[in-house]
């Protein structure tokens, strides 16, 4: 393989060399040690191969992982972990030359495992669902290994050999580097801006809380993807994006569920006894959630009484509604399977 750089031409095609009476072909890519080198040192065709692998590992993961019952949120992120193990391999040799392209196909694998880890709808955007499952971005994950590694070898070239606490204070260290930056690029979100304006303000908190797991009902109500008549019209499943229960019918939201629909009004008594007078929104339970274990079950209770009421009543309109309706949605439903609970 020749290496040459961008203002560099390769090689002919067909170009040898000679080398013992021995003819080898120049070629562009080479496998070495589980990694594709390529001639410009980017590691573009590299994810390029790996992509597929990764894709074909989550799906076969996803049908391990369903919405409702299943594995716990332990197993769940293992299996997150089986694929970011694939992905970051041979990081600390690429990871200072990534590029934008290899970047989004490791965070577009990392997205159908996070949606996973919260049960979640596919819909939901990559930084809502690595931020809710507390998954790092990989491609900053990289980095830090790559950093580790780095520091270690230039320790062992000054004849050193860092002991154990002195490796694990470079990562500490490097994590917090990781945080800062993860919580700057959630500064500028390029979707799923409501739950991520929810949760930033209490980011640390988030991910250092050692209580609650999300639910597939709660997830919904965290980013307003799931039985909602908004939602449901955007996806195709409902005809209007109206509330059913409201006579005036207002568009169902997350906000007009948790603050204004008169048929929750008893839940919505019992979970203002935890999270206070104020105006029940999308960040007010976030910040009851991360202050104590009773509080985010009180949420969780919530959430899952007011949904599993929404979902019961979308499927008796459904079979009660006219025919022509459900021929019409009939058709379009197989491709939307992993929207609905299995």
């Amino acid at each position: 393989m020749c290496f040459h750089g961008r203002g560099n031409a390769p090689p002919p095609g067909g170009s040898q060399i000679t080398a013992g009476g021995v003819t080898i072909g120049v070629e562009t890519t080479m496998k070495y040690l589980g990694l594709v080198l390529d001639s410009r040192w980017n590691f573009v065709e590299h994810f390029r191969r790996l992509a597929p692998k990764l894709e074909r590992t989550g799906a076969a993961l996803k049908r391990l992982l369903p919405n409702l019952g299943g594995p716990n949120a332990c197993c769940r992120r293992l299996y997150a972990g089986i694929v970011r193990s694939m992905a970051l391999y041979g990081a600390p040799v690429w990871a200072p030359n990534l590029m934008r392209r290899p970047a989004r196909a490791l965070l577009t694998s990392q997205r159908v495992m996070a949606i996973r880890v919260i049960r979640g709808y596919r819909t939901i955007s990559g930084e809502a669902a690595n931020l809710l499952a507390g998954l790092p971005p990989w491609d900053l994950e990289a980095k830090v290994l790559a950093r580790v590694f780095s520091l270690r070898a230039d320790a062992r070239r000054r004849g050193e050999t860092p002991l154990p606490r002195q490796i694990s204070a470079w990562r500490d260290e490097l994590r917090r580097d990781l945080m800062a930056e993860w919580q700057q690029r959630l500064s500028q979100p390029k979707a799923g801006l409501a739950v991520i304006a929810a949760v930033s303000p209490l980011f640390v908190e988030w991910l250092e809380r050692s209580h609650g797991v999300l639910s597939y009902r709660l997830t919904q109500v965290l980013t307003g993807h799931g039985s909602f008549g908004r939602f449901l019209y955007l996806i195709g499943r409902e005809e209007t994006p109206e509330c059913h229960h409201c006579e005036d019918r207002p568009e169902d939201t997350v906000k007009h569920t948790l603050s204004v629909c008169p048929v929750w009004a008893e839940h919505r008594r019992v979970l203002r006894d935890v999270v206070g007078d104020g105006a029940l929104s999308r960040p007010a339970l976030i910040q009851a959630m991360v202050r104590s274990a009773g509080d985010w079950d009180a949420v969780s209770s919530f959430c899952e009484a007011v949904m599993l009421a929404k979902e019961e009543a979308g499927c008796l309109r459904e079979r009660t509604s006219r025919p022509s309706r459900r021929e019409r949605h009939s058709g379009r439903r197989g491709s939307r399977d992993d929207l609905r609970p299995p």
